[in-house]
């Protein structure tokens, strides 16, 4: 359940699964190349639509780009299997170790999860296990909470379900919509997962 052990020559090589924008893929490779001796490599982003913002951060930061989309398959589970076997393809050409979820609005297969156990994290914008799926910060403000955050967690089977690794916190303020808060929330994102991400390669943080 755990790769190989990294060195600084060889890290591990991550592939950053993103549907959006991503931001959270692009601070992750600004860190990595700015950080000595960084034990990950962003080997490969993928993304599963063709219009996905993070195509043209990849690109500008000089990574290796696989765009996916899901196959014209009419049955929605063929369809899932096909998009899946496909990704793993790719994750095989690439020589991927550990799948890196940043923004991927999918919800992985069982078989798929079960294969990248222990090498499968994902980060999510709330505190878990309060305020999972979709539309997160939608529904803390209508909730009312004081707080919320992100978790770094391992995927499972289930939806936003996973051991928990690390969180951070931010104050709701009483004049936040959602774009204020995900902005808010998205700075401790950019933060959290590169610093998962290294206890993760150094083997202080391992799927329980």
């Amino acid at each position: 359940m755990r790769p190989r052990i990294p060195t600084p020559e060889a890290p591990l090589r991550l592939a950053v699964l993103a549907s959006g924008s991503g931001s959270g893929m692009e601070a992750l490779a600004r860190y990595q190349a700015r950080t000595p001796d960084v034990l990950h490599c962003t080997a490969l982003v993928l993304v599963d639509r063709p219009e996905a913002g993070a195509i043209g951060r990849a690109a500008t930061l000089g990574l290796t780009v696989a765009v996916v989309p899901l196959p014209l398959v009419e049955d929605p589970a063929a369809r899932r299997r096909a998009h899946e076997g496909a990704v793993e393809e790719e994750l095989e050409k690439h020589g991927i170790e550990v799948v890196v979820l940043s923004g991927w609005m999918r919800l992985l297969t069982p078989a798929f999860v079960r294969a990248w156990r222990g090498r499968l994290l994902n980060i999510h914008p709330s505190l878990l296990p309060a305020f999972p799926g979709a539309h997160a910060h939608r529904d803390v403000l209508a909730a009312g909470v004081e707080r919320s955050g992100c978790t770094v967690h391992f995927v499972d089977e289930g939806m936003d379900t996973g051991p928990i690794v690390a969180q951070a916190e931010v104050p709701v303020l009483p004049n936040d919509d959602e774009a204020s808060l995900a902005a808010r929330v998205r700075h401790e994102e950019h933060r959290l997962y590169p610093e998962v991400l290294d206890a993760y390669a150094l083997g202080t943080v391992s799927f329980p």
